[in-house]
């Protein structure tokens, strides 16, 4: 089976770190497509090594990127 799954990507100091919503599943790398490649790495093996009732249990199928708009500072 194959999965189409969110990846959120971002910088914190030196690293970026990558984050998957629908199995709150983190890696980390140098660049951008490095912690992509470890994401996936680490999908792959949650995939490969949880119990189907662990992957039940985390798995979030209604994930939605979006953005809002906030009011930031002094009005």
């Amino acid at each position: 089976m194959f999965k189409n799954l969110t990846a959120v990507i971002e910088k914190e100091d030196e690293l970026y770190l990558a984050f998957c919503p629908e199995v709150d599943v983190t890696s980390q790398g140098d660049s951008i497509e490095e912690a992509k490649a470890n994401l996936q790495e680490a999908l792959e093996l949650f995939f490969e090594t949880a119990s189907p009732e662990e992957v039940d249990a985390r798995f979030h199928e209604d994930v939605f990127v979006t953005s809002v708009g906030v009011a930031v500072g002094e009005a």
